[in-house]
């Protein structure tokens, strides 16, 4: 691509960016494995490190998942691109890894779930999986360098600033926060720290859809972890929030103290599941390439920072069924499967028109 067509790019991507509330837009440059700017029609390269997604339909979207093999706790700081399309100088899926997908539109978010034998991704079979998000547990994301796109709202490829996925061995959910306001910012809509929790609660949807390749409007679910308790109407006014519950090692002085956070019940479920509609099927997706994926070796951490010296969390369990009515909570510690969480560095409560959230490091009051 020429730099004239990467200047006439980025000016169109600034102008439309502009029009997001803040939050939204991702302000960083890209990582350095990554092409510039989202690219479609790209060389295939099977042993590519790009990390760039992209989400834009139900047969043009990316994930990730490791470039050999190796279980996602142990490689989520390195994990690479994966594409349906030779796009972003990323890997392509091989076809017949997906065996199902559902792309969710709503006016907040655009969230993609998927069923598949992602041992043909570098994942073990039997793997747990975990959470990637842009954070990470240095702040420098998990996977260090990986980027975000999508075109839904406005034909440009924006890169966002919040999204999160959870990936194992069979599974995949994958939300980008596109909106935010007053009450739900992009952090909040795409909340990254109860990665104990999986699929389920923090991207609830309709998990019936194996078999199936579909494009559908849903609702618009609650940010993870929140619970309405006071209502003007139909208009939740307050929210009582949920924290993982984690325990850390703090050094002071020399003396090294454990210190735990987060809540001491889990939730069972979430308020309740956002229902879809408008869905349109497709037979199948299909790139017609003839393209190896697993690579099958353990790999060096290529262009990563380092381990995060700890695991993700959850396994995107299945099963869609609805969850509705009030907030109900069990007196176990978390138990989802999967490894103990990374790291879960906040609490925080709602107040009405006002936001507090209580870090471990830090505090922070938004009006």
């Amino acid at each position: 691509m020429s730099l004239c067509a990467l200047l006439f790019l980025a000016g169109s991507a600034a102008a439309a960016s502009s029009s997001f509330p803040e939050g939204v837009i991702a302000t960083g440059t890209q990582g350095v494995t990554n092409p510039p700017v989202a690219t479609m029609g790209t060389a295939v390269n099977q042993s590519s490190d790009a990390r760039l997604l992209s989400i834009n339909s139900v047969d043009d979207f990316c994930i990730f998942a490791p470039p050999a093999l190796q279980d996602i706790g142990n490689s989520e700081t390195f994990e690479v691109a994966w594409c349906t399309k030779p796009r972003n100088n990323a890997r392509v899926i091989p076809d017949g890894t997906l065996t199902g997908v559902s792309f969710l539109k709503t006016p907040f978010y655009v969230q993609i779930m998927g069923y598949g034998d992602f041992t043909k991704l570098n994942i073990p079979a039997g793997d747990f999986g975990g959470e990637l998000d842009p954070h990470g547990a240095t702040g420098a994301g998990n996977p260090v360098g990986g980027n975000v796109t999508t075109n839904i709202v406005d034909g440009v490829d924006e890169p966002l600033a919040e999204w999160m996925m959870f990936i194992d061995y069979n599974q995949f959910c994958l939300r980008a926060c596109t909106n935010a306001n007053s009450t739900y910012s992009s952090a909040f809509m795409c909340w990254h720290e109860l990665d104990e929790m999986g699929c389920d609660f923090n991207m609830p949807g309709n998990y019936n859809f194996n078999g199936t390749f579909e494009t559908c409007d849903a609702d618009v679910a609650y940010p993870p972890g929140w619970y309405p308790t006071s209502f003007n109407g139909a208009t939740p006014v307050a929210f009582s929030t949920f924290a993982q519950r984690f325990t850390y090692t703090a050094t002071n002085n020399g003396v090294a103290t454990p210190v735990t956070i987060g809540d001491l019940v889990t939730p069972t479920t979430v308020y309740f599941t956002p229902s879809s509609s408008n869905c349109v099927t497709t037979a199948t997706i299909s790139n017609g390439l003839s393209i190896n994926g697993a690579a099958g070796a353990t790999p060096a951490p290529s262009g990563s920072s380092g381990a995060s010296g700890s695991q993700s969390g959850a396994a995107a369990t299945t099963g869609g069924a609805a969850a509705t009515g009030s907030h109900t909570t069990s007196a176990a510690a978390s138990t989802a499967s999967g490894k103990s969480a990374g790291f879960a560095e906040a609490a925080f409560d709602v107040k009405t028109g006002v936001l507090g959230l209580a870090l471990s490091l830090f505090a922070m009051v938004l009006a």
